[in-house]
């Protein structure tokens, strides 16, 4: 846990670009003073995690010093499928001793890493009910090695670490700081598009209930639209940005069988370890976020009910089979990804329904969710009230150094790196 600090720089080291945002406490409300990005020297950072720590070290010196941020503790999060595993659970509730005990034995048959040498942290999410008997918490997994190497980035970019957190937690303050006010009492999807990943995460409220990442992002858009028009990934990224437009009259049609019946888009089949069956492709458990969800063997758990509780709620196609017309040829080379990023999605959405939660919002954000279109193209694919995700809500942005139109930019860029930032008002 970080120290009691007064002010604090949130990190947050994407694959594509690193953002930073400096957060201090004035008359005991959070106040932006600073706001950078800057783009992930190439190779230096990727799913699994950082390569190149000398390389991003320099990236976050360098954007630091543009955007004149001058705090010197720093809250990153960690990120990657082979540096760190998060998971919710559901266990008996204890005291703190008992917890503690439980917990070390829950992280040692849940380790997924070929490295023996791990951390792990754990936290009662609260919020539960006192008629329940049971209580919720999330873990967290990580190689020491990997832990290592990003304390290492920190501290060469002239920075010390006050805390590491991981990206679940860190949206969780986020919304709880800017939506207190119209969903505390809902439940809420935040789905956070990066460029080779996407975590689509649930709350009731500010309270985590699944976190789930998946192997989709923006990259993957870019990739099609040069394979298409067959031109290099820097054009491709422009005619994404400037080009590409969802139609107000398309939806995705995964929810519909080839019979016309709505329907759910799949079935869940939990992972037996001691099974001689081979593991399908790319099956995740939605309940989990980190290594597993990139094809490998989910952890065990014997005290697990693997039968669905409940047959999927169906999700409607709200709108008509669409036919790309003249003009519309970007959004055609970026349908078959976008009709897959939506399916993941619904699967986890059809996931969380079927063990007995509901779902009021779906909220999107980071740099994938600015494709013109897409908040409405998930709303009608879904059935469900979609919005773009604002960090910058209700906070005051007060940066000497930020250029006019930057927050407008960027701002659903910023969710967790805010969120790192405003560590200190929740800890």
């Amino acid at each position: 846990m970080a120290k009691r600090l007064t002010s604090v720089l949130g990190i947050d080291i994407g694959s594509e670009s690193i953002k930073v945002c400096e957060v201090k406490s004035q008359g005991r409300e959070p106040v932006v003073t600073a706001m950078g990005i800057i783009a992930t020297p190439e190779g230096a950072v990727d799913h699994t995690g950082i390569y190149n720590g000398d390389a991003v070290a320099a990236a976050i010196k360098q954007v630091l010093s543009d955007s004149a941020a001058t705090v010197s503790s720093a809250v990153v999060t960690i990120t990657g499928q082979a540096s760190v595993l998060v998971r919710t659970l559901e266990v008996p509730k204890m005291n703190p001793a008992e917890l503690k005990e439980h917990m070390q034995w829950e992280i040692n048959r849940n380790i997924p890493f070929a490295e023996s040498t791990v951390v792990s942290d754990f936290k009662p999410l609260g919020n539960d009910d006192p008629n329940s008997p049971n209580m919720d918490v999330v873990m967290a997994i990580s190689p020491q090695s990997s832990i290592d190497t990003l304390i290492g980035c920190i501290k060469r970019s002239g920075r010390s670490t006050a805390a590491i957190d991981v990206e679940p937690l860190s949206l969780a303050r986020t919304l709880q700081t800017n939506y207190d006010d119209i969903y505390s009492n809902s439940t809420v999807c935040v789905v956070d598009i990066g460029a080779k990943t996407t975590s689509i995460n649930m709350y009731h409220g500010s309270k985590l209930l699944m976190p789930r990442q998946v192997p989709i992002g923006g990259e993957m858009f870019t990739k099609a639209i040069a394979d298409t028009f067959a031109i290099g990934v820097p054009e491709a990224e422009a005619m994404k940005r400037e080009k590409l437009v969802i139609p107000e009259s398309v939806a995705s049609e995964g929810g519909v069988d080839g019979f016309g019946t709505v329907g759910s888009t799949q079935e869940f089949q939990p992972y037996n370890p001691f099974s001689d069956e081979p593991l399908p492709a790319f099956s995740p458990d939605p309940a989990v976020t980190g290594p597993t969800d990139f094809g490998g063997p989910a952890a065990f758990d014997p005290m697990a009910d693997d039968t669905l509780a409940a047959p999927v709620a169906p999700v409607a196609n709200l709108a008509p089979a669409y036919a790309p017309g003249p003009g519309d040829e970007v959004f055609a080379a970026i349908s078959p990804v976008l009709e897959e990023f939506v399916a993941e999605i619904r699967r986890s959405v059809d996931y969380f329904r079927s063990r007995g939660g509901d779902l009021d919002v779906v909220l999107l954000c980071g740099g994938g969710a600015k494709i013109k279109g897409l908040t409405q193209y998930v709303q009608r694919s879904l059935g469900l009230t979609c919005d773009s995700y604002d960090p910058l809500r209700r906070l005051n942005v007060n940066a000497r150094k930020l250029p006019p139109t930057f927050t407008e930019e960027h701002r659903v860029e910023f969710a967790v790196a805010l969120g790192n930032g405003l560590h200190i008002f929740y800890e």
